[in-house]
């Protein structure tokens, strides 16, 4: 009886299949997932290593990359194709990393660098034991992966494709480059890539590329030491070590100076970074996803982003589609947008309304379909948005958020609004709520609307 207990226990046990022709090798990750509370089978070769597989089910599979019959990019396709709810990772030569990205771009969860680091060994058994087991797409909730974000919301085939996406890049640690148009929900699927994963439980953190000081990256992307330079009062972390274990996402990336992308390209390589001011490097376990507007290939052609460090971030590529490639979607973004603003006594939008807004062409994508429901419900009467209250953009063809008068599109609907905002004040004597009732939008909205345009008493 004790011996039938003991045996189940170890079938339940998750098991790992390592493959290496190094016998040392071998006994070092049997005896480290050993001690996890794991199991592992080892191979030597592509052969044996095939067997296994048809008669074991794995919960991760450590494979070399350089095998004495075959290659183990063949191990990574023959899983992918046969055995996709099993993660395989690759462990490469030093400095090898031509042959790393190969690995991830041929579907491997990740790779590991000899000689091999018990400590991100280890982590990586855990993110791949801890990853949801693989569903297929009508077994995954739109809602699940949606979440209480608008963007990703309808069924056209593009953002079913969207989704999809996600689903299979959650199951994932290689590097994702988020490509669209500005307002099109790049960091919306950023954010859904990291909770959908293993990595779920860590900070997700956003940092915006574009809007740091040159001389001050990095120190902000590594950390400093205390007395590193002057202000530097004690030890701080970066943007590396803020999200570790977790995401690090690089919006904008394309703005980051060519000194700092030599850094950065070490740091994603190496899984380590040096705080400014020490002498030594530390071992970093954050997962890369960036995104641009930008076209980054364009910016290699110009020479602004390293052609290197494009082919380790550009992994693999989501590309966000332009809300004007899923018009079908725009009913549902609107009703979720709506539900958001709104908890109750939610605006209705006439025909003619919903019909331009289907029509437009939205410069500004999401971003802009929600801007231009902002105002229209702030300044519909009735509770009832009509074609006029949208005060769309004369010319719906333009792709790059300009007016024919060259200010932006925001600017237009900004400088109207808070016009139309004005002139209600100044007739009551900036009475608010007199403004409101004039404006035909409820005191909170009028309030909201005013903090939001910094208007002032008494400004004219």
């Amino acid at each position: 009886m004790n011996t039938d207990k003991a045996d189940r226990k170890r079938e339940e046990k998750p098991r790992v299949l390592v493959i290496d022709d190094e016998e040392d090798i071998r006994e070092l990750l049997d005896l480290t997932i050993a001690r996890m509370g794991l199991s592992a089978d080892c191979a030597g070769t592509v052969a044996e290593a095939k067997q296994l597989l048809k008669k074991e089910r794995y919960s991760l599979c450590l494979t070399d990359m350089r095998l004495p019959d075959g290659e183990g990019l063949e191990i990574v396709r023959l899983i992918g194709a046969d055995y996709g709810e099993t993660p395989v990772a690759v462990i490469t030569a030093f400095g090898s990393t031509d042959n790393a990205v190969a690995a991830l771009k041929a579907g491997a969860f990740d790779y590991l660098a000899k000689p091999v680091a018990l400590g991100q060994l280890r982590t990586l058994i855990k993110s791949a034991i801890d990853l949801p087991r693989e569903k297929t797409p009508r077994d995954t909730p739109k809602d699940k992966l949606a979440g209480s974000t608008g963007q990703l919301s309808g069924d056209s085939p593009a953002i079913t494709v969207v989704r999809e996406m996600i689903d299979k890049l959650a199951r994932s640690q290689a590097p994702v480059h988020i490509s669209g148009e500005s307002g099109s929900g790049k960091e919306v699927a950023a954010r859904l890539i990291h909770h959908c994963s293993a990595r779920r439980a860590a900070p997700f953190i956003p940092v915006n590329c574009g809007a740091i000081p040159e001389n001050l990256m990095e120190s902000e992307f590594f950390g400093y030491r205390k007395g590193a330079f002057t202000g530097a009062d004690g030890d701080r972390d970066g943007f590396f070590q803020a999200a570790s274990g977790g995401t690090l996402f690089l919006d904008e990336v394309a703005d980051l100076p060519l000194p700092m992308q030599v850094k950065l390209l070490r740091a994603i390589q190496e899984k380590k970074v040096r705080k400014v001011g020490s002498a030594v490097e530390e071992p970093v376990d954050a997962r890369i996803v960036s995104a641009t507007h930008r076209l980054l290939k364009d910016c290699v052609d110009a020479g602004t982003f390293r052609q290197d460090l494009y082919y380790r971030l550009n992994v693999i590529e989501l590309k966000m589609p332009a809300l004007r490639e899923r018009r079908e979607d725009i009913p549902f973004l609107v009703e979720s947008l709506l539900s958001r603003m709104y908890t109750d006594d939610r605006p209705r939008l006439s025909d003619e309304a919903m019909r331009a807004l289907c029509g437009y062409a939205y410069p500004g994508n999401v971003r802009e379909l929600e801007n231009i429901l902002e105002r229209a419900t702030a300044l519909c009467r009735d509770n009832r948005v009509e074609l006029e209250d949208l005060q769309l953009a004369d010319d719906p063809a333009l792709s790059d958020g300009e007016t024919l008068s060259g200010e932006t599109l925001d600017d237009h609907l900004n400088r109207v609004e808070r016009q139309s905002i004005l002139d209600a004040l100044a007739k009551t004597g900036f009475n608010r709520t007199a403004a409101a009732r004039r404006l035909g939008v409820t005191f909170r909205s009028l309030r909201y609307r005013i903090e939001r345009l910094g208007i002032e008493e008494g400004t004219e």
